[in-house]
């Protein structure tokens, strides 16, 4: 059985096109201090991308979360009561939409007050979350 660990690690390694888009845009925030890592295990879940900095998760929902509502309910307000706001996004807005989601994004990064200054502005990132990938 794999550990979260391990399964968040193998799941970095099949982003879906929509989570690669995401992914691709997300790390080019870092210029302006937003910190987000992807596929992060936390609290028994996996989460998409975050930025605990700002204590913002976000989804990219394939359709399988159509029939998963109360289960990503849930975990939503596991998140919410650890201080975590949760974006999410269809695959089909990724792919169609994809000016307004960023909006979105850039919106809820504006609105939120940092946990934290970034202490990697500056820093290469981590192996595997890198401009390589």
């Amino acid at each position: 059985m794999k550990t979260e660990t391990e399964r968040a690690r193998a799941m970095r390694k099949a982003l879906t096109p929509p989570e690669a888009r995401m992914w691709a845009a997300l790390k080019t925030l870092r210029s302006q201090g937003y910190h987000f890592r992807r596929q992060v295990p936390f609290r028994g879940y996996v989460l998409d991308f975050t930025c605990h900095g700002h204590r913002l998760v976000i989804e990219v929902d394939g359709s399988s979360h159509q029939e998963r509502g109360d289960h990503d309910a849930l975990r939503d307000c596991i998140l919410a009561k650890e201080g975590y706001r949760t974006l999410r996004f269809t695959n089909q807005a990724v792919r169609d939409d994809f000016h307004h989601v960023f909006e979105a994004i850039m919106t809820a990064l504006a609105s939120s007050i940092p946990t934290r200054p970034s202490l990697r502005y500056g820093v290469p990132p981590h192996k595997g979350e890198g401009e390589s990938s």
